[in-house]
């Protein structure tokens, strides 16, 4: 008799769990069907949107888009002002493969500046709106130095370190001349990258280029002047002009990625376990316990 409150217990966590996980089941595959059931032919669109300071989730949507074969040409929107130099250019280096595949048009938003430009470049197509914030074709990098404020509350730190560069940068003391140029050399060279890039992506000589690569701003008019932007419209006008590369006929049907599945089932998943736990310690367990109840933890 006193097992059948423990046995009906399971049976009850387990109906639970199959109710929800069947209702997470039903969400995930109606959030993602509309990338894996497309039938006709259609132009995806992926959003970049804010810092770029991580580039999976974007490189995994180029890839997934350039391997749906519904979608026959993809429009990259890009409102980002820039972001990490290695994000950036994975993503760069993504749509320049995918180029390869399939026409990828680029729709600027607000802005697409310094590293929101990069990943635009080897887009077939750019365009902007006329007050669109572009350009920004530099690299920077930014140092505080809080000496002063130090001297001024009594507090001194030591740094013992492996080599005289190792606390290039640090906050708590100056920075030599030597340290200087070398920070200018890194940021040299990726200045170059930068300027190759777009130079290949654009088709325009690498010195002209430069001329422009003085972290200048530009308008989506003044962009286009310059070779940096190929036409005026927003968001819709790239869509019809990436289904006209791809020879769709009349408004092409958009496609958007898949939003992320949800992580609720690995989260009910455990609960239910430390559910089954407790009845088990509590059903069988007499006396005075010193138990530990993961209910309380997130």
């Amino acid at each position: 008799m006193k097992k059948r409150p423990f046995a009906i217990a399971i049976v009850v966590f387990f109906v639970i769990f199959v109710f929800f996980a069947g209702i997470i089941l039903i969400m995930s595959s109606s959030r993602g069907s509309g990338q894996k059931f497309a039938l006709s032919d259609k132009v995806g669109v992926i959003e970049v949107l804010g810092t770029i300071t991580d580039s999976k989730a974007i490189v995994d949507q180029l890839i997934d888009f350039g391997q749906n074969h519904a979608v026959k040409a993809i429009v990259l929107r890009v409102d980002s002002p820039g972001g990490g130099v290695g994000p950036s250019q994975e993503i760069y280096d993504e749509v320049v493969r995918l180029t390869a595949l399939k026409p990828v048009v680029v729709s600027m938003g607000s802005v697409a500046a310094s590293g929101g430009y990069y990943i635009s470049a080897p887009a077939n197509r750019i365009f902007a709106n006329s007050g669109t914030i572009t350009g920004s074709i530099g690299v920077i990098m930014e140092f505080t130095n809080v000496i002063a404020l130090m001297d001024k509350v009594g507090l001194k730190t030591n740094v013992i370190k492996s080599g005289d560069h190792k606390d290039i940068g640090s906050s708590v003391r100056a920075m030599t001349d030597q340290e200087k140029a070398l920070l200018q050399s890194l940021i040299d060279d990726v200045h170059d990258q930068f300027v190759t890039a777009v130079s290949e992506g654009r088709h325009l000589e690498k010195d002209q280029v430069f001329k422009l690569a003085d972290g200048r701003i530009f308008t989506g008019r003044q962009a286009q002047q310059q070779g940096l932007v190929d036409d005026l419209g927003g968001l819709q006008a790239a869509i019809h002009y990436a289904g006209e590369l791809a020879g769709i006929e009349g408004t092409p049907d958009v496609l958007y990625p898949a939003e992320p599945k949800p992580d609720l089932i690995d989260y009910f998943i455990s609960r239910t376990a430390s559910e089954i736990e407790r009845v088990i310690l509590k059903t069988d367990t007499q006396g005075l316990q010193l138990l530990w109840s993961q209910r309380q933890t997130y």
